[in-house]
């Protein structure tokens, strides 16, 4: 795995303690799994033999990464055991394929559905709210360590629900002081401007645009009426994650097709300087540069600049 930076000590330490907490959350230090005859190793084998047809010891080895003169050793006393079978493959004679016997259905069985009802037991003492987080957290991890390919079609686009609200004041004005240093000022000002969208909000001349990825939202934008000719665009912002995948600049073209879908003649915004890569994006889109000054707000001195699109 390639590192693009040293890990802290305290990161480090976090993720150990989380391993050692979910083991023996699980019981996954103990001599048998589920209080049965199989290792945690040797159950993960059965599940993987239980749930794939025509399974090959060499894909069975990549899938799990495990040593092949230790699975061999497992997978032959499975088999003295009465609880695999192995047959030649019709294509190619240098691989086995593995089954379980039905005697190795039956020993499996326990395993699988006392491992499913420890984990509904686990989800059971949750509220519905913290078993969607516990999951949604769970999914994080998986995705963090997982290289895979970015799936073709990478995100949706959808208006502005319950709950965006919050979490749109809390990701911008968390995003903003660890990028820019600003202060809880900027927070309250988005929390404004989204209640002020909401408790206003003219279905026929405004819209909202929420990114979202994997269940996760990632951006977002909205277009307000300024006048019957002046649309304003307001508080673009995507997740440092996902910056990259044209995101930004889909939300901006997707401002600029309803405004002039709505016959609005001018699309403006206001913007700071410190905010280059969203400058970018809206140069690129055609916007130009029509007025700029200094000013002190969220804690910082700042050039507050407004840029104006005709349509």
């Amino acid at each position: 795995m390639t590192s693009h930076a040293k890990s802290a000590p305290d990161q480090i330490d976090a993720v150990r303690h989380f391993n050692r907490f979910y083991t023996r959350q699980l019981g996954l230090l103990d001599e048998g799994l589920l209080a049965s005859a199989f290792s945690l190793t040797e159950a993960r084998i059965l599940f993987e033999l239980a749930h794939h047809d025509q399974l090959t010891a060499t894909a069975l080895c990549a899938d799990l990464g495990l040593d092949p003169g230790y699975l061999s050793r497992i997978l032959k006393r499975f088999e003295e055991q009465g609880l695999l079978a192995r047959e030649p493959h019709p294509d190619d004679a240098r691989q086995v394929l593995l089954t379980l016997t039905p005697a190795g259905r039956r020993a499996f069985a326990p395993l699988d559905q006392g491992s499913r009802d420890q984990i509904a037991g686990l989800l059971g003492a949750l509220a519905p709210g913290e078993r969607d987080a516990l999951i949604a957290a769970m999914q994080t991890i998986e995705r963090s360590l997982t290289k895979t390919p970015e799936p073709q079609i990478p995100y949706i686009l959808r208006p502005l629900r319950v709950g965006d609200v919050g979490w749109i004041t809390h990701r911008q004005g968390l995003l903003y002081h660890q990028e820019y240093g600003w202060d809880e000022t900027y927070e309250a000002l988005v929390a404004k401007i989204l209640s002020d969208f909401v408790q206003n909000f003219n279905s026929r001349r405004e819209a909202s645009w929420i990114a979202e990825r994997a269940g996760q939202v990632v951006g977002s934008v909205f277009v307000v009426e300024q006048s019957e000719t002046v649309a304003k665009l307001r508080l673009l912002y995507v997740e440092p994650a996902v910056r990259g995948l044209g995101i930004g600049r889909r939300l901006v073209d997707e401002c600029i097709s309803f405004a002039r879908a709505k016959g609005y003649k001018t699309l403006t915004l206001w913007t700071n300087d410190v905010l280059v890569s969203a400058r970018r994006i809206y140069e690129a889109a055609g916007f130009k540069l029509v007025e700029q000054e200094p000013h002190h707000s969220f804690g910082k001195h700042l050039i507050g600049q407004t840029w104006s699109l005709a349509l």
